[in-house]
Protein backbone atom coordinates (compact mmCIF):
# COMPACT_ATOMS: atom_id res chain seq x y z
CA UNK A 1 0.00 0.00 0.00
CA UNK A 2 1.43 2.97 -1.31
CA UNK A 3 1.89 6.50 1.11
CA UNK A 4 -0.02 8.30 -1.64
CA UNK A 5 -2.75 5.65 -0.93
CA UNK A 6 -2.68 6.00 2.56
CA UNK A 7 -3.05 9.12 3.37
CA UNK A 8 -5.81 9.70 0.50
CA UNK A 9 -8.10 6.83 2.52
CA UNK A 10 -7.70 8.41 5.82
CA UNK A 11 -8.82 11.55 4.76
CA UNK A 12 -11.85 9.79 2.92
CA UNK A 13 -12.47 7.52 6.36
CA UNK A 14 -12.48 11.22 8.55
CA UNK A 15 -14.82 12.89 5.78
CA UNK A 16 -16.84 10.23 5.93
CA UNK A 17 -17.24 9.54 9.10
CA UNK A 18 -18.27 13.36 10.02
CA UNK A 19 -20.75 12.78 7.16
CA UNK A 20 -22.22 9.83 8.89
CA UNK A 21 -22.21 11.28 12.24
CA UNK A 22 -24.04 14.64 11.30
CA UNK A 23 -26.10 12.04 8.89
CA UNK A 24 -27.46 10.32 12.40
CA UNK A 25 -27.82 13.42 14.11
CA UNK A 26 -30.08 14.31 10.91
CA UNK A 27 -32.31 10.95 10.92
CA UNK A 28 -33.27 11.27 15.18
CA UNK A 29 -34.68 14.32 14.18
CA UNK A 30 -36.75 13.91 11.11
CA UNK A 31 -39.50 11.64 10.08
CA UNK A 32 -40.02 12.27 6.41
CA UNK A 33 -38.85 9.09 4.10
CA UNK A 34 -37.35 11.10 2.04
CA UNK A 35 -34.60 12.39 4.22
CA UNK A 36 -34.32 9.15 5.82
CA UNK A 37 -33.34 7.43 2.46
CA UNK A 38 -30.86 9.98 2.16
CA UNK A 39 -29.42 9.97 5.50
CA UNK A 40 -29.52 6.15 5.16
CA UNK A 41 -27.61 6.39 1.60
CA UNK A 42 -24.76 8.58 3.33
CA UNK A 43 -24.21 6.17 6.18
CA UNK A 44 -23.83 2.97 3.62
CA UNK A 45 -21.92 5.06 1.46
CA UNK A 46 -19.31 5.20 4.41
CA UNK A 47 -20.14 1.61 5.07
CA UNK A 48 -18.45 1.17 1.91
CA UNK A 49 -16.02 3.23 2.44
CA UNK A 50 -14.67 1.58 5.85
CA UNK A 51 -15.27 -2.42 3.97
CA UNK A 52 -12.91 -1.63 0.92
CA UNK A 53 -10.31 -0.23 3.26
CA UNK A 54 -10.25 -2.68 5.56
CA UNK A 55 -10.02 -5.25 2.37
CA UNK A 56 -7.55 -3.17 1.26
CA UNK A 57 -5.61 -4.02 4.98
CA UNK A 58 -6.33 -7.61 4.36
CA UNK A 59 -8.89 -7.76 7.78
CA UNK A 60 -11.92 -8.82 6.17
CA UNK A 61 -12.54 -10.46 2.73
CA UNK A 62 -15.54 -10.12 0.18
CA UNK A 63 -18.12 -12.80 0.70
CA UNK A 64 -21.09 -14.07 -0.59
CA UNK A 65 -21.82 -15.93 -3.78
CA UNK A 66 -20.90 -14.53 -7.33
CA UNK A 67 -23.18 -12.58 -9.17
CA UNK A 68 -21.70 -12.32 -12.84
CA UNK A 69 -18.28 -12.33 -11.60
CA UNK A 70 -18.97 -9.95 -8.74
CA UNK A 71 -19.43 -11.00 -5.22
CA UNK A 72 -22.50 -10.32 -3.24
CA UNK A 73 -20.62 -8.41 -0.70
CA UNK A 74 -18.96 -5.78 -2.97
CA UNK A 75 -22.80 -6.02 -4.98
CA UNK A 76 -24.46 -4.94 -2.08
CA UNK A 77 -21.89 -2.12 -0.71
CA UNK A 78 -21.73 -0.72 -4.22
CA UNK A 79 -25.13 -0.50 -5.24
CA UNK A 80 -27.38 -0.03 -1.80
CA UNK A 81 -26.15 3.60 -1.32
CA UNK A 82 -27.36 4.04 -4.65
CA UNK A 83 -30.76 2.90 -4.31
CA UNK A 84 -31.24 4.77 -1.41
CA UNK A 85 -30.40 8.12 -3.03
CA UNK A 86 -32.63 7.13 -5.92
CA UNK A 87 -35.29 6.49 -3.65
CA UNK A 88 -34.83 9.70 -1.53
CA UNK A 89 -35.32 11.78 -5.19
CA UNK A 90 -38.20 10.08 -6.40
CA UNK A 91 -39.85 10.85 -2.80
CA UNK A 92 -38.77 14.24 -3.20
CA UNK A 93 -39.83 14.96 -6.81
CA UNK A 94 -42.96 12.91 -5.43
CA UNK A 95 -43.21 15.71 -2.72
CA UNK A 96 -42.96 18.63 -4.99
CA UNK A 97 -45.45 18.22 -7.64
CA UNK A 98 -48.51 17.91 -5.00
Amino acid sequence: MTEGFLILSIIKLFLGAIAAFFAILLWSRTHDSAWVCLVAGAIFSYVRLVFEFLMRLGIVNAFGPFFGGVQLSDLIFTVLPYLFFISAFILMLSKSRR
